[in-house]
């Protein structure tokens, strides 16, 4: 084991939260990292380690659902996207599902550094799994949730080379599920007016609106994400809503706008400039998760 280190401060910029005095030992192969303001997250080495996608996820769906009170993260992996949403949510409780056993020892002690026992329920399974064919649900059909969230895999597993650590290959390949199974789940659990946020590839659209169209729900708005100014956008950020949550008259006022998607396309948000330099605007974003620019 090796000690870890906590430091409050970060380029000269002190970081809002709470104060940890005493860190744990880190297990073989395991760091802990800065998430969101003082808040810390177990990942291993070399294995799967959070992304700014998981970071911009979850700013999307708190800079629209600022009035959520329950939350439910699918395929929640190490817990990247739950915990930064919970920073900015600081009332809200949240429950996770997550079907790999090494991911959900990693968000675990995560929760626990983090103070966060009392607001996280970390469930173990298959968010696909139902009951049906004997496997245990994880969730039960009566559970309502204000805001799901969803950071799906984006590749099937017949394209590019797996990687040999099995955390990654579950985390960036469609190995139990895909969009598709992210939009029909999270339909099952919205809450009346409530919201489904998901981040995806932004040329496999496609995919996304057909699980869109087969779940019920509504594409309310997209915003593409460009990582280097003048390129095109590699990811996009995703709202939707249950279809029969909006008056029909909603639908036939949006020009060009049908049952699926309303039409409303926010302008990209860009990463970098073309010198490399962060954006001023992904600049504010850091510092809406309680990071610096």
């Amino acid at each position: 084991m090796s000690e870890a280190k906590f430091e409050p401060k970060f380029k000269g910029w002190t970081k809002p939260g709470p104060r940890i005095d005493s860190v744990p030992e880190l297990e073989e192969g395991e760091t802990l990292d800065a998430l969101a303001g003082n808040y810390r997250i177990y990942q291993y080495a070399d294995g799967h380690r959070f992304s700014t996608d998981d970071i911009l996820v979850a700013w999307f769906a708190t800079a629209h659902a600022v009035r959520a009170e329950r939350v439910l993260d699918l395929g929640s992996g190490i817990g990247s996207v739950a915990m930064t949403a919970a920073w900015r949510l600081p009332f809200a409780k949240f429950v996770t599902v997550e079907a790999q056993e090494r991911s959900i020892r990693l968000a675990r002690k995560s929760v626990r550094f983090n103070r966060l026992e009392d607001r996280f329920d970390l469930r173990l399974g298959d968010f696909r799994d139902s009951g049906v064919t004997g496997a245990a649900a994880p969730l039960a059909d009566d559970e309502k949730f204000d805001v799901v969230m969803g950071s799906p895999p984006y590749f099937p597993l017949t394209d590019g080379v797996l990687s040999d650590h099995p955390q990654k290959v579950e985390c960036r390949f469609e190995a139990r599920g895909d969009v598709r199974d992210y939009c029909a789940r999270a339909a099952r659990h919205l809450a009346p007016g409530g919201m489904f946020f998901v981040v995806f590839p932004k040329n496999q659209e496609a995919r996304l609106i057909e699980g869109v169209e087969r779940a019920g729900l509504a594409l309310l708005r997209s915003r593409a994400v460009v990582f280097r100014e003048g390129e095109p956008p590699l990811l996009s950020l995703y709202q939707m809503g249950a279809r029969d949550d909006f008056p029909p008259k909603l639908f036939e006022k949006l020009k060009g706008a049908n049952e699926v998607n309303l039409g409303w396309e926010e302008p990209p948000l860009v990463i970098r400039r073309k010198d490399g330099e962060v954006h001023p605007e992904y600049a504010v974003v850091k510092l809406a998760i309680g990071f610096p620019p």
